[in-house]
């Protein structure tokens, strides 16, 4: 632990104190969770389950998906359970496991929508080499490459916190561990540590989100020499993809590009980004993109069909 850690626990003051607003956030953010657990898990088990969607797009979509699934048990079943209970307490070693998994997971999802935009790029702009470029082996390997990037990001921001020494207040003004909440507490200087922070978090965020809508631009810009039909999916696919970035980065962005500090507005948008963003994600990819309802709707009417079928043989 820290070199002068005598708090062994940290107290959450959670989204609002006011009883009857914790009561329909409680309800909010338990439909929420649910439609984005049941939303993620059924692309994941449609995208594995289903022959049509054997592309390279729908691996990441799936892998995207799983992740969301995650990052947001990594969340919300705890702000959930928080919500109940007056007094919302969390472990030293639990608060440093969330803090970790938020950013492995947050960490990997931003160079998969890399990935993922790499792989809009060669299908659109190079298409006769796509599955040449994109075989199995180089999904796996870029796949492999985002969990890596994610866990050395995150390996980083838990080691700054992890050093500091917690000697006294343990009130955190947050819903989760995280790392500006965190570095208040500490009873030392962290105006350097909250500049590497910046420099880690705020900076990624930043240059990955201009280079991601600048290969965006590159690819709708290659659009003019396709067909009606072929620009048509293209800029559906590419708007969907933009969407989910733009919903995941700004708000991040704006978390932690600026210097350390802990608005009271800073609860409202970490929850967009850890809440509501991984339940959005499923709905905007699956809304725009007819290949993806109708493999749904093919998968799951054969299954349960078969299931029927199975039942009336049983009796």
């Amino acid at each position: 632990m820290g070199n002068n850690n005598n708090v062994t626990e940290f107290v959450l003051l959670g989204l609002t104190q006011d009883p009857e607003g914790q009561k329909t956030l409680f309800v909010m953010i338990f439909l929420i969770y649910i439609v984005t657990m049941v939303g993620n898990l059924l692309i994941v088990v449609t995208v594995f389950g289903s022959p049509s969607l054997d592309s390279p797009m729908y691996f990441f979509l799936a892998y995207l998906s799983l992740m969301d699934a995650v990052y947001s048990t990594v969340i919300s079943p705890k702000l959930i359970i928080d919500l109940l209970w007056d007094r919302k307490t969390i472990s030293f070693p639990a608060c440093m496991g969330q803090l970790f998994l938020e950013h492995l997971f947050g960490g990997s999802e931003v160079f998969l929508l890399v990935v993922m935009a790499y792989d809009r790029y060669v299908a659109i702009c190079r298409p006769l080499h796509y599955l040449t470029v994109m075989n199995r082996q180089v999904c796996i390997l870029l796949l492999v490459a985002a969990w890596i990037g994610g866990l050395v990001y995150s390996m980083v921001q838990l080691l700054f916190v992890y050093s500091l020494p917690f000697c006294g207040p343990n009130v955190i003004n947050h819903f989760i561990c995280d790392m500006y909440p965190l570095l208040e507490l500490a009873c030392t200087d962290t105006y350097l540590i909250g500049l590497t922070v910046v420099a880690n978090g705020g900076a990624i965020s930043m240059v990955i989100f201009i280079f991601l809508l600048m290969s965006y631009g590159v690819i709708l810009n290659s659009l003019k020499s396709h067909s009606l039909e072929g620009r048509r999916r293209a800029l559906s696919t590419c708007s969907s993809h933009t969407t989910v970035v733009v919903l995941f980065f700004v708000p991040c962005i704006f978390m932690y590009v600026s210097p350390v500090s802990n608005f009271p507005i800073d609860k409202s948008i970490t929850l967009v980004y850890t809440v509501i963003t991984p339940m959005l994600n499923p709905l905007i990819y699956t809304l725009r993109n007819a290949e993806m309802k109708n493999a749904m709707k093919k998968f799951w009417c054969n299954n349960l069909t078969k299931e029927r079928m199975g039942m009336c043989h049983l009796q």
